[in-house]
């Protein structure tokens, strides 16, 4: 109930917001003179904006099974799944959270939560990420996993997914109007230029709404390594499990779901763009919390 009260909530905020905007600057009395109804392009870019993205969220579980051919186990395959499914149970009873479905996936070191509602998530670990770390670090790893889902980050991300998408499709349609008019000079309806501008406009402000949303995404895995370590009592086998990760390549998930997974980028500019912090950056924030 309280994750569907703040889409309802987030998104009169944004429809509100947006009308503001309108109204400062005077685009009212522009678009109303064109014959253009603005507040239902409001509706409709938050619809198209949040319509996508909250889809991408309620699919996510059978997406990533499906795209990684991750495995549901139960604990009863192996030692080691029975470790899994008793560890992410224990983390899962600390957090709060009702059990996740945990699966392991074969590839490169790497693991992620996803899932539309925290008491129904999915946790995932590959096969690399099992061989390469000792326990206690594949705990650590899960207490991370376990923080985003208790912290329910699937959630808000999707919500400043939709935020982010609803204000460029808004605003890149606004532009071509007002290119439309002033520059190719059309007279009535809509011409060529409003189709050339709104591409070119929604192209960069796409560009600048996923370095805001990249920006959270790092900023919820700083959380979820605290989360991790106060599941666990101590900060010492998450700083272990990312001094780890440091030294192997992560391996790739779909892109649906890299801002899930274990990502790096090594270039300031494209870091960015980058779904995760630097490993040397998340180690530094954990060292501090001693």
């Amino acid at each position: 109930m309280k994750r569907i009260f703040l889409f309802l909530v987030t998104n009169i905020a944004v429809l509100l917001v947006l009308s503001i905007i309108v109204q400062v600057f005077g685009l009212g009395q522009f678009l109303a003179a064109e014959g253009i109804d603005y507040v239902s392009l409001l509706v409709f870019s938050a619809v198209l904006g949040f319509g996508g993205a909250i889809i991408s969220l309620l699919i996510s579980k059978p997406m990533a099974k499906w795209s990684t051919g991750a495995r549901v186990i139960d604990g009863s395959e192996g030692t080691t799944e029975r470790w899994l499914v008793s560890t992410v149970g224990k983390l899962a009873d600390k957090a709060g959270v009702a059990m996740p479905e945990v699966a392991v996936f074969e590839g490169a070191p790497n693991a992620f939560a996803t899932g539309a509602f925290k008491n129904s998530a999915l946790v995932a670990v590959s096969t690399g990420l099992l061989q390469s770390m000792s326990r206690e670090e594949v705990e650590a790893v899960l207490g991370h996993e376990m923080a985003h889902v208790a912290n329910g980050d699937m959630v808000t991300l999707t919500l400043i997914q939709g935020v982010v998408n609803t204000f460029v499709i808004f605003l890149s349609r606004i532009i071509g109007f007002i290119v439309d008019k002033a520059i190719f000079r059309t007279q009535r309806g809509v011409g060529p230029g409003f189709f050339i501008a709104s591409m070119v406009a929604q192209i960069v402000l796409g560009i600048l709404a996923s370095m805001i949303v990249a920006w959270f995404s790092r900023q919820r895995e700083f959380r979820a390594d605290r989360g991790s370590a106060d599941l666990l009592g101590s900060p010492r086998p998450m700083i272990a499990a990312l001094g780890r990760l440091g030294g192997v390549a992560p391996g790739e998930l779909p892109q649906s779901f890299e801002a899930h997974g274990i990502n790096q980028s090594t270039s300031r500019f494209l870091g960015l763009f980058a779904s995760h912090p630097p490993i040397e950056e998340r180690i530094a924030a954990l060292q501090a919390r001693r």
